[in-house]
Parts: structure tokens; sequence; C-alpha cells
């Protein structure tokens, strides 16, 4: 098991004889041990409440799950928001149960816009799998329909082949439609060289590693070239495709991004007094969390919230992860991005750049919440 997946101690462990009523009623992971049997696994938003059904006698004749006869102890672990508890509940699924996690979690994949760098003649395919091969994987969209839109959106501002096909170029091929409309460099027809045709996959490849930034730019450039040339004709044309492009990545969702470098934190509430636990997300890998103190030590030499963020995210590194686990992470992600009940703000950054100033107000927002929270 990989050391990223070994669960935290719990926050405290109660053993017979049970007094529920006893317990905090706040959000919680928890863990039931049955002596020798497979333990029950739990998430809850009311601890107390869930343990007082669970472990005190039913009526005669209930159809209630009742684990009060069979429980040896009952391991509890605080979690103060939703990336908090699903990914206390992940790491414990996949620590007690490693052959069924996926089904207890409910993982459901998101999709993504994979361009193949890998084929001798670069396409794009939409998936909901990320590959260990070489490729740019664009991603993670709200949905499958937006990511195929995504994708028709794409291939109309690049003239990278929409075929699926094994290639063998020749002269004789019959080609297609989109050839005939110039929307493809045709190389299976060998119109240009492969070198020529890698090329414009490259230029495509810049554009989902810059989320859109390098046509964009260039796009922008020309309209205003056009029109400081007072060829107002060729300047509508240019601001039109810049509003298709921008049209296009609002499809995105927000988080879509080349999940190579899909990064962020977000800040929550800690059980630890004058504490907020940081969630960094570093090239789509969770981190565990961080318990970061809210004030610094008294002191004059007493440094700076900016300054004590900026060291710990220097010593932050991505765990090295198989592709299908940077998966599992990134569509517990997406499944509280995109969901109704994200409850947190999500900072993305670039690697090296976190922004400090909008993670000081995170985490100002979340320990003021912490001090509202009865103890």
């Amino acid at each position: 098991m990989d050391a990223a997946y070994i669960p935290p101690a719990p926050a405290f462990r109660v053993e017979p004889p049970f007094d529920p009523s006893a317990l905090p009623d706040c959000p919680a992971v928890f863990v039931v041990r049955l002596g020798d049997a497979r333990p029950y696994l739990g998430r809850t938003s009311a601890l107390r409440h869930r343990l007082t059904r669970l472990l005190s006698e039913a009526a005669p004749g209930s159809r209630r799950l009742n684990l009060s006869q069979l429980a040896s102890a009952v391991e509890c672990y605080l979690a103060c928001g939703q990336i908090p508890a699903a990914l206390l509940y992940y790491r414990l699924a996949r620590a007690l149960f490693p052959d069924e996690y996926s089904q207890m979690v409910k993982l459901r994949f998101p999709a993504y816009v994979r361009l193949l760098m890998s084929n001798a003649y670069p396409r794009t395919e939409v998936s909901i799998r990320l590959s260990g091969s070489p490729a740019v994987q664009y991603g993670p969209f709200p949905a499958r329909a937006a990511a195929e839109s995504f994708e028709g959106e794409l291939l109309d501002q690049f003239q990278v082949r929409r075929c699926a096909e094994d290639l063998s170029p020749s002269p004789d091929h019959p080609g297609c439609i989109y050839g005939g409309m110039m929307r493809c460099l045709r190389p299976c027809q060998e119109i240009v060289s492969a070198d020529e045709y890698r090329g414009e996959a490259r230029r495509m490849e810049q554009f989902l590693a810059t989320s859109g930034m390098s046509l964009i730019e260039a796009v922008r450039a020309a309209r205003d070239s056009f029109s400081a040339a007072l060829d107002f004709e060729q300047a509508q044309r240019q601001h039109e495709r810049l509003q298709r492009i921008e049209a296009a990545l609002k499809l995105s969702g927000g988080l879509a991004t080349d999940v190579s470098r899909l990064s962020g934190v977000t800040a929550y509430p800690s059980v630890v007094a004058g504490h907020v636990d940081l969630y960094f997300m570093l090239e789509g890998a969770w981190l565990e969390p961080a318990c970061f103190p809210v004030s610094a030590s008294s002191g004059a030499t007493a440094a700076p919230m900016d300054r004590r963020l900026r060291e710990l995210h220097m010593s932050l590194t991505r765990p090295a992860i198989a592709a299908r686990e940077r998966a599992e992470h990134v569509a517990l992600l997406a499944r509280w991005y995109y969901s109704s009940y994200r409850d947190a703000a999500w900072l993305p950054f670039e690697a090296g750049h976190p922004p400090y100033r909008k993670l000081v107000h995170a985490i100002s927002k979340a320990a003021a919440a912490a001090a509202a929270q009865p103890r």
C-alpha cells in the first residue's frame, strides 16, 4: 500500500460499553470494528445520531441495521467539510477494502479530451481514462457532452485529423470530407509530411498546455493588426474566431486544464484549535492535509502568513502514484467541484505560483468558521 493512502490516527476510539450520547454530533468518518469480521465503514454529517442508531438496541422485528452485539470498537475521524470527509472515506476504504473500494466510494470518472502524441499521426479522442503513455490529457470536464463539444471546437481551430484509423499514407488514399473542406492537412494522402503534420499537432498541444492562451494571443494580435491596417473585414473574422475560442474554453467548467499541471489548494477548519487544514493537489495528486497555524509564534521575529505559506509550498512534493490512482484523485476533485454542495473555494495555480493573497483570505474564512463551531 502506497504511503499516501495510510489513514491518519483516529480522533478518538470508543470501546464497549457504548454510550453514543457522549459523542459530538459533528461530521465524521467512522469505522466500526466487528472483531475478526469485516469492519463497517461509514460517513455521516451527525456522528452522535448515526452511532446511536447503529449501536443502540433495536426494537423486536425492526429491520434497522444494528451492530450493538457485534461491535468491538469504533474509531472516529472528525471531518470539517466535504473534501476532508471525501478524502478520509476514500483513504480508509482503500486501506480496508483494497479490492472493492472503488465501488464503495462510488467513483465516477469524468471525461477528458486526449491528444495522442504517441501516435505517428497524432489525433484526439474523448475518454474517461487517464493514460500513462505520452499524451496531453485536458480535463476534467463537467460532463462528457461538454468534452465532446470542446473537442469539436478544438478541431475547428487546427487542421488535425478527425479519423481514428491507423494511417498508411498513400496518394491513392480516398481521404475524407474534412480534407476537401481544408479542415485537415490530409496526411493520409501525403499532402504534407509526417513532420509537418506533427508541427500542427504541437500547436494544438501548446493550446491545451496553456488553456488556449497560445492561440488567443495570436488571434488578438492578428485582429489588432488588421484593424490598424483598416482591413475591417479580416479584423471582424479574427474577432469572431476569438469569440469561438473563448466560448469553447467556457465548456471546460472552470476546472479543466492539462492534467499534468492540475494543481490547487482549498482551506478548511481544523480540529486543532488555532489551525486550518490546507488540502493541496499537485499535478493531479492529493497530498496529505497540512495543519497550518493561523497565527505565527509570538515574538519580534514572527514570520508573516504569506512567508510561512511560501515556505510550506516549497516543502511540498507530489507523491509518486500510478495513472489509475491519479484518475481517482482527480475524480474526487471533479465530483466536489462540479457539485451543488461545494463548500470551500478552490484556488488553482501553476506549479510554483500559488495565489497567496487569495489563500490568505481563504485561511481567514476557514479560521472564522472554526471559531464559530461549538467545541
